[in-house]
């Protein structure tokens, strides 16, 4: 029983000796204190930079997914052929003022067709 007793307690106390080293050579390569690499463990976790806000499946193998980064939206479509980037920077024009948003010019300047008017000019 004292055999079992004692080899447990060398498992135990090399164990420690290994997470004491880790612990200072974390603290040799970053420079900073060992009590600053032990509490950087308990510490606050910085904020999150990343987070999926929607995603919807457009088909068996499509996906599209709203990521929000940095307060800025991407809408990307992955599981194509290729993942593709549809469209960026979505969380900017949130913020613009309604009266500075540029209205689109038409895409189309022909006047339209009067009714019974099949082709061309008449």
């Amino acid at each position: 029983m004292w055999d079992v007793a004692y080899y447990l307690a060398v498992v135990i106390l090399l164990a420690a000796a290994v997470i004491a080293s880790a612990f200072a050579v974390r603290a040799y390569m970053t420079g900073a204190g060992p009590m600053d690499a032990v509490s950087k463990l308990f510490g606050p976790k910085p904020e999150r930079r990343l987070d999926i806000v929607e995603q919807s499946n457009l088909d068996g193998r499509r996906r599209l997914i709203l990521i929000r980064r940095d307060d800025v939206e991407h809408l990307i479509m992955t599981g194509g052929p290729v993942d593709m980037v549809i469209e960026t920077g979505i969380g900017e024009r949130r913020e613009q003022n309604v009266d500075t948003i540029e209205t689109p010019s038409a895409v189309f300047t022909r006047m339209p067709r009067a009714k019974g008017q099949a082709g061309g000019e008449q």
